[in-house]
């Protein structure tokens, strides 16, 4: 039977917007700190030969900087404030999670509650700071051996620096904003409309070389049907899921006896989310950058790496799929789903696994569940992120398109309509418990007074 919860979630329509206010507002105030984001991009850094940068970009797009400008919103192409947007605070918090499971005294922070939460959160912060101080410092030195300032020197690379890290830091506080008074998780938002800022562009440019005969029009619609196929086939593996029945015995309080109930626990068939394929992309797409912004060196181990590691490469395939495998295995059992901890979860709460003893058989059991699950999760992300790179590399597709962009498009946007959706569904719950206050009044709005009981 369906409960009254379910009812009313499919009965919620979008015209219901119009009526939630705060709903409306948080829209609003997310609208306008993205614009904020976006109107920093075209501010560029002090000191940069515009067309020079433009030049070199063009060649080290092949490499991770195709992905990190698709993740600024183009902003490294432009050389803007928020060049290293907000990969800095990501790979931080990645590294800093991947210490909790890892580094015994952080574990035990993580346990302490919301101080604990807010300790993380302050070491996060930190890393953020020292990763981008580097990546500023890197990307300064690059840019004076590249050519591409008109006035090098110590002044340039402190205000370059100064620059990058503030905007970084601006954009980690706009994401937390955003995510505390907005709709939706900020610093997946941010990087939400820096891909699609991009998308535009990059389809006209797209369509300029089929009309220009460099692509010819079966590729181009082969390549939209499978952007199509592609999207539609993220989105039934992202929502789908494993239900492990959980079954709760009877338990008594007092003098009453409450019967046990019966739950499940969901286990995503990709529990890592498209970590493993921005760790992947990120290790095997280092040794072409290294060589871009090194001028191009002709040492002899990395020509051979740039020969057999380069984008398309039947080595770099093979390895980009190892590599999302073993990091899809290592995210989940050592963060986002440890069966350890889920069984100690269930035996503290009398929950168990019908025909599994509680505990250490229980994490067993579990462990054995997640890892034939995780057969078809790493598959599946092997698979979307492998096929735009042959599509690429085989086609010559002029713009960058990986799979990476897919599934940060598709589960953000499936994340933000599922909060909307939460937030009407709570305007209609005031609006019955508004409803039900005035039905309770009396005339004139007072309270209705309470009969006596008749004596007979």
């Amino acid at each position: 039977m369906v409960s009254a919860v379910e009812n009313m979630a499919a009965n919620t329509s979008w015209a219901a917007l119009g009526k939630a206010t705060d709903l409306r507002n948080r829209i609003l105030f997310t609208l306008g700190l993205l614009i904020v984001y976006r109107l920093g991009t075209f501010i560029p850094v002090p000191g940069i030969d515009g067309a020079a940068l433009r030049d070199f970009m063009e060649g080290a797009g092949q490499g991770i900087g195709g992905m990190v400008s698709m993740f600024t919103g183009g902003a490294l192409g432009r050389m803007g404030i928020f060049a290293l947007g907000i990969m800095p605070y990501i790979s931080a918090s990645i590294i800093i999670q991947l210490l909790t499971s890892m580094v015994p005294s952080l574990e035990q922070l993580k346990k302490e509650g919301e101080q604990g939460r807010k300790k993380i959160n302050q070491y996060t912060r930190y890393g953020t700071v020292a990763l981008a101080t580097l990546q500023a410092y890197g990307l300064a030195v690059s840019l004076e051996a590249g050519d591409l300032v008109t006035d090098p020197g110590i002044y340039f690379r402190v205000a370059c620096l100064i620059t990058l890290v503030g905007g970084t830091m601006f954009l980690m506080w706009l994401g937390e904003q955003i995510t505390s008074r907005g709709i939706g998780n900020g610093i997946s938002l941010i990087i939400f409309v820096g891909i699609i800022a991009e998308v535009p562009a990059a389809l006209a440019q797209f369509f300029a070389s089929g009309r220009s005969g460099a692509i010819s029009p079966a590729v181009i619609v082969g390549v939209i049907v499978m952007v199509i196929v592609t999207i539609m086939f993220v989105v039934f593996m992202e929502r789908a899921l494993r239900k492990i029945h959980i079954q709760y015995p009877r338990r008594q309080v007092g003098m009453k006896v409450y019967d046990g109930g019966s739950s499940h626990l969901p286990v995503k068939v990709n529990p890592a989310g498209v970590i493993p394929a921005i760790f992947a992309s990120s290790l095997l797409l280092l040794p072409v950058t290294i060589s871009t912004f090194s001028g191009n060196s002709t040492n002899p181990v990395m020509s051979w790496l740039l020969a057999n590691f380069g984008p398309g490469q039947p080595l770099y395939l093979l390895f980009f799929v190892a590599m999302i495998v073993f990091f899809a295995y290592f995210y989940t059992f050592n963060v986002s789903f440890k069966p350890d901890e889920v069984a100690e979860n269930l035996k503290n709460q009398n929950g168990f696994v019908p025909g599994i003893r509680p505990g250490k058989k229980t994490a067993d059991y579990l462990e054995y569940v997640v890892n034939r699950i995780l057969v078809l999760g790493a598959a599946y992300l092997a698979l979307v992120c492998l096929l735009p790179e042959i599509l690429r590399s085989q086609f010559t597709i002029p713009f960058y398109f990986g799979g990476t962009s897919v599934l940060i498009v598709v589960s953000v946007t499936m994340d933000t309509i599922q909060q909307i959706q939460s937030h009407l569904l709570a305007h209609q719950y005031e609006g019955l418990i508004e409803k039900s206050n005035l039905r309770g009044k009396g005339k004139g709005g007072k309270p209705r007074k309470k009969r006596s009981p008749v004596r007979r």
